[in-house]
């Protein structure tokens, strides 16, 4: 149990930046619960169906692009299974359908597979490109 008061903005990181007092006279009749919001979300653009196409992750209110260095199969599962749509056919680089625009916000995914969502896997950072839009990544996943 944390024995302090904490009094966040909302545009801090992480709850450690927040400010905080400390506070005495807690007990366990005082915990509070936290629910977070899915800040980031996946879709795809341009493909022939809403399965398939350009990968495409919201953050901060703005959409961009996936890089497609280290772009493959485990990457490409974790956004099918993001979206409900089965499992991957196809990881694509060299914006194979069609170069986004915006900000390049994640490059060189480790992903192993197993995530539940694309925010889980490992990157160089938040909107650190390594590449151009002629090298957004894509999928093809077996769903519809």
């Amino acid at each position: 149990m944390w024995t302090q008061e904490i009094q966040c903005r909302g545009n801090e990181s992480q709850i450690r930046m927040c400010p905080a007092s400390e506070k005495h006279s807690c007990s366990h009749d005082d915990h509070q619960a936290l629910q977070c919001a899915d800040v980031m979300h996946v879709r795809l653009v341009n493909g022939n169906s809403r399965c398939a196409g350009r990968v495409e992750v919201l953050h901060r209110g703005q959409w961009g692009t996936v890089c497609d260095i280290f772009w493959d199969m485990p990457a490409a599962a974790v956004v099918c299974r993001e979206l409900d749509c089965g499992e991957p056919v196809d990881a694509l680089g060299d914006a194979h359908f069609g170069p986004g625009s915006g900000p390049i916000w994640m490059s060189i995914l480790t992903c192993s597979g197993t995530e539940s969502t694309l925010k889980n896997c490992g990157s160089a950072g938040w909107n650190a490109p390594v590449c151009t839009h002629n090298y957004d990544a894509g999928v093809i996943c077996s769903g519809e």
